[in-house]
Order: C-alpha cells, then structure tokens, then sequence
C-alpha cells in the first residue's frame, strides 16, 4: 500500500488533505482513484489506513481516515548517528541503508581526517537533499516516522551531543575498545527507549587524539570485529546489531 507523511495541519475531523508532490504522485504517477487505499503517518509514527474520496486535479487528494494505530516499524530504541563525512556521493547511500535499518536522527560531522569538507554558503541545501533521501528511504521501508538529518556540526559539538546520549559507541579500529557485543550485554540498566549513540568516521578513521576525547567524554570505545569496515558499512553494521540485540 503506498505509504506517505503528512503533518498534524493536514487532518481536518476524519479526513487528511494530500497536496504538492504527493498530490501529484498518488493521481499522475500511481494514477489512483477515489475508493482505492494508502498509508499515511504523522510526526509521532501513528499509521493511519485512509480510502481516498476525492482528488481535485493533481494539486489535493483528500482521503477518509479508516483506522490508525502505533507503527510496529519503529525501534524501542532511538539511534542517533554521528557519521563523519565521506568523500564523493557516499553519504547518500549510509543515509538510506541507516533508515532502512531503523536509525532515528542522522548528524554529519567533520573530523581531521575528512577529505570532504563542509561550506556554510552549500550547507543548507546539502541539508534539504539529504533529508528528502531519508524521506524517500523511509517511505521504501515502511517506516512510521522520517529520520531528521541535521546540518554538519563540528568534532567538539559532535562529542558533546554524542555524550548526552543513554549509551554512544564510538567506532574505532585502534587500542583500548571493547567488543560491540560485551558493550551490549552489559548495557542492562538502560531507560525505557534509550538513545543509543554511533559514533563512525570518515574514510581515514580518527586521529588518536580524537579517539582520545571521545573517551575523556565517556563515549564507549567500541572494536567491530576482526575485519575493519568501510565508512559506509560501519552504521549499517552497528543499526544491525542493534536491531538483532533490541528487537529479534
């Protein structure tokens, strides 16, 4: 069933207003009609299954709210990535495979050893595109909510947000981790929905400096086994095992 995101403005009593490119995609490209059914969530990943009842053109659909319910596609956990930022057009690919693996916000950060560096005057559009991938990522897998994909911060705020967080893994290929899986098992005194935390760098990992703050900040040095990962497996890698460790 075809799967959209609205806004709490867009429902009015029992029915839900469609309007833009929505719009358009429900009655140009999936060209449906009046009694046919979609999926539509809201902000706290609230399901509704809506039968559409009227179209005026392709600028607003509007369709009749059947029933709603909590999503069942939702962790009981929220995952917030802190991925360095990778060279070329590799982020695009770890922001779809993180929202298909149940990653609840995305922060892009800039490390010593990133080759790719952030520009003020381009940051605000790289934001928007990033965040219509994520949006496109979660409509494919059937998400409940849109994971939100924050503008690039630095390494010293990165480390203050990612200390904030219930529990953070601080991906590292260097001396002095632990194994995700011990770092897991002994995380038993966690909230209700904890934040779980993934720190990943860029293509050439981090500085032993950094590494060093990370864990002056409390991070949880973390080792990913015995074979070391591309930066665009590492979150897709950790959104797993968590997902094997929480939910299976």
């Amino acid at each position: 069933m075809p799967r959209f995101f609205v806004s709490e403005e867009q429902f009015e009593n029992d029915t839900v207003a469609l309007v833009g490119e929505d719009a358009h995609h429900i009655a140009r490209s999936l060209r449906m009609a009046a009694g046919e059914c979609i999926t539509v969530c809201d902000r706290e990943a609230i399901e509704y299954e809506c039968e559409l009842i009227s179209f005026e053109q392709d600028k607003r659909v509007v369709a009749k709210v059947l029933r709603g319910a909590p999503s069942q596609a939702e962790p009981p956990y929220r995952a917030v990535l802190f991925q360095a930022l990778p060279k070329g057009e590799k982020f695009d690919s770890i922001i779809q495979k993180a929202v298909e693996c149940g990653v609840h916000e995305i922060v892009p950060f800039q490390s010593s050893r990133c080759i790719a560096k952030a520009k003020a005057d381009g940051e605000a559009d790289k934001t928007k595109r990033r965040c219509r991938i994520a949006a496109e990522a979660a409509k494919q897998s059937g998400r409940g909510r849109i994971p939100e994909v924050k503008p690039t911060i630095s390494y010293k705020e990165m480390l203050k947000a990612a200390s904030e967080c219930d529990l953070c893994l601080y991906c590292y290929e260097g001396k002095g981790t632990e194994t995700l899986a011990s770092i897991l098992q002994a995380a038993t005194d966690l909230p209700a929905c904890p934040t779980i935390g993934i720190v990943v760098g860029s293509e050439g990992g981090f500085s032993p400096e950094e590494a060093a703050e990370a864990a002056d900040a409390g991070l949880c040095m973390t080792g990913l086994g015995k074979r070391i990962l591309r930066t665009e497996t590492a979150a897709p890698f950790v959104l797993g095992c968590l997902v094997y460790q929480f939910e299976m």
